[in-house]
Parts: structure tokens; C-alpha cells; sequence
């Protein structure tokens, strides 16, 4: 067997990668999990929550539990196909992917939250068709865990060969894990790095665009949300624009980060711009309650430099100034020719009074 070409491995690692993605986004797309299924509809699987005294119908796992506490609840995992499946069973820690979306790390990567403390009642179960299991499991909280929110998932896993791509494609799919551990709640969003730029026109007249760009930056402990407003200034706060609606981030988990670029139209070219970033962090509770939290602003300064009116005005400037040294010039040439007619008319005279004297 020949060994893959370097364009081969990137080919693979990037539909490894596109595969991945597209499970996990699967795997928490509705209420509750959605179906996985393979490509030939041959192997089929679906996870929900169990009935129990958290609720019948629930759409995910949430929890409120102290440190040094224990939960105790399951999944329901159920053969939908025709073929008989073994399925890793494992948790595993959340994380916000760059579309926005709660994404889960993979089996190789190291979790430290719930999906440390998230085990399950097996690492593996074989289902035959048509069959359902309940898979138990345990969260356990340890003792010197930092108060907040946690995010997670407890997964279900089917490795199979993808002979076309000749990869082994890992489908996952499992439900949301919410934990709140007991303590201070200290919710906080911080505007970091927040810059302007601005592009303008060739009319001279005209006003331009402008780009108003910052890091939303989940500082506190809490998940959050935000409502966001973006505008810019001119000097003395004059020549104010708004960006209009600014759509929200994603909920960002304690710690996260989270890019915002903003576009500002019909800026006027005012030279040194203000830029104004406000958040209103938004916390929601178990109930699913939103409350809006205290408003967050950040200001920077850019320029907005009205290049072709400039240009106008230094070619204005140019042609003036040269004028007037003309001008002078002209006015010193006249000056000098004068001088030199008086001169020469004192002269005359002086002479023509010589020639007179006896």
C-alpha cells in the first residue's frame, strides 16, 4: 500500500474535521437529540433523557448542586436501524465553536468540568435493533469546586471505516449537561480590544463607512448572553451614527471570548471619531428566566480623515500661497522700477542744475 500524499492527509483531516462538526452540531440541533444516521440509512440511533423525578420531558440535563454534591439520573439510548451497534458511552466538556454553537471535545481531549465529573453507569453498550436501553449515570461535584455555571455533555459514539475516504469516521451523539454549582454568582462581560476603522469616499462631500470591532470576554463565572449597541462620534460628541440592531452573541460559558464587528454607514469624515461599545449582559436562571444585568461600555478613538477634500483644500491652499508670492514678487518689481525712475528723475535734475550754475 502506498503511503498518502501530503494533499491526501489535508484532504482527510479536513473532511474528519467537516464530519465531526456536522455531528456535533447535529447532536444538540432540537429539543432533544435528533437521530445519527449513516449515509446508506442502514444505522440509525437516538438518545433522550430519562423520565424521572427531574422531569418526563426534558429537553437537556440542568442541575443546581453544591459543592461536594451528587446527581444521579440517566439516558435513554435506542437502535432505530437494522444492524446491531456498539456505542462508547462517555462525557466530555462544552465549549462555543466559532459558528456560535455548543460544541463537545472530543475522547482524546482532556476534560475538566463536567466532563470530568460526569460517569456514566458503562463505557459501552451493544444494542440490537429495535431495542432500547437506560444508560444511569452519576455527577459528582468534588468538595473545592469553584462556584458557576458548567456546560458539558454525556455522548454516545460510533466509530466506523469510511473505505472512499480511508478515515475512521467518528459519529457522536448526545445531550447538553448543565451545571450551576452553589456559591457567589458573579456574572461579568468585559469589551476588550475595541478599535475603528474607516473608509471613505472620493467625493469630497460625501460621508462614508465605518467598522467599530471588540471582543466580548466572559470575565465572571456565569453563562451570559448580551444585548450589544455600537455607534460613533465626532468631535464634541457631534455627527453622531448608530450601527442600528447589533445582533447578540451566543451564550459564552465562564472564560470564553467571542469577536464582534460591527459595520457603521453614513459616518461623516469628521477627522478623530469616538467610538462607543455598550453590552447589557443578560443571565437566564433555571427557569429559563432572563434578567438583563449592568450596562458595560468601552470607548476608542480612530481617524476619519477626509483625504480628497484635503487634497482639495491643500491644492487650494497651494495655488493661494503662490499667488501671493507672485504677488509680492510683482509688487516688489514695481516697487524697484519706481525707485528707479526716482532715482533716475533726481539725477536728471541734480545734473541739469550743474549745467546751470555760472
Amino acid at each position: 500500500m502506498h503511503a498518502p500524499t501530503p494533499r491526501r492527509k489535508t484532504t482527510v483531516a479536513a473532511l474528519r474535521t467537516a464530519v465531526l462538526a456536522l455531528l456535533a452540531a447535529l447532536a444538540f440541533a432540537g429539543p432533544l437529540a435528533v437521530p445519527a444516521q449513516a449515509a446508506d440509512g442502514d444505522v440509525t440511533w437516538t438518545v433522550r433523557t430519562a423520565p424521572n423525578s427531574y422531569g418526563a420531558d426534558r429537553s437537556s440535563f440542568g442541575y443546581g448542586v453544591n459543592p461536594g454534591g451528587r446527581i444521579d439520573d440517566a439516558m435513554v439510548v435506542a437502535n432505530r436501524g437494522k444492524d446491531p451497534l456498539t456505542l462508547a458511552v462517555y462525557a466530555a466538556d462544552g465549549f462555543t465553536t466559532d459558528a456560535g454553537r455548543l460544541d463537545l471535545l472530543t475522547r482524546d481531549k482532556k476534560s475538566v468540568g463536567v466532563g470530568a465529573w460526569v460517569h456514566a453507569g458503562r463505557d459501552s453498550v451493544v444494542l440490537r435493533p429495535g431495542r432500547t436501553v437506560r444508560i444511569p449515570f452519576s455527577v459528582t461535584v468534588p468538595g473545592n469546586a469553584t462556584p458557576g455555571d458548567y456546560v458539558g455533555g454525556i455522548l454516545t459514539s460510533l466509530k466506523q471505516p469510511d473505505d472512499a475516504a480511508g478515515i475512521n469516521v467518528d459519529r457522536r451523539l448526545g445531550i447538553r449537561v448543565k451545571l450551576r454549582v452553589s456559591g457567589e454568582l458573579k456574572p461579568r462581560l468585559e469589551i476588550e480590544n475595541l478599535q475603528v476603522r474607516y473608509d471613505g469616499t472620493l467625493n469630497p462631500f460625501a460621508k462614508g463607512d465605518a467598522t467599530v470591532s471588540y471582543t466580548i470576554h466572559n470575565t465572571g463565572n456565569a453563562i451570559l448572553s448580551a444585548r450589544q449597541t455600537a455607534s460613533l462620534s465626532g468631535p464634541f460628541g457631534w455627527l453622531r451614527a448608530d450601527a442600528g440592531a447589533v445582533a447578540a452573541p451566543p451564550e459564552l460559558l465562564p472564560g470564553e471570548s467571542w469577536k464582534v464587528s460591527v459595520p457603521v454607514h453614513d459616518v461623516a469624515p469628521a477627522f478623530r471619531l469616538t467610538a462607543t461599545a455598550t453590552l447589557t449582559p443578560l443571565l437566564t436562571d433555571a427557569s429559563g428566566s432572563t434578567t438583563p444585568l449592568k450596562q458595560v461600555e468601552a470607548t476608542a478613538g480612530g481617524w476619519a480623515v477626509p483625504w480628497t477634500l484635503l487634497l482639495i483644500v491643500l491644492v487650494l491652499a497651494a495655488a493661494v500661497a503662490t499667488w501671493l508670492v507672485l504677488a509680492r514678487r510683482a509688487r516688489a518689481k514695481r516697487k524697484q522700477r519706481e525707485d528707479a525712475r526716482v532715482r533716475d528723475a533726481v539725477e536728471q535734475a541734480l545734473r541739469e542744475q550743474e549745467t546751470s550754475t555760472p
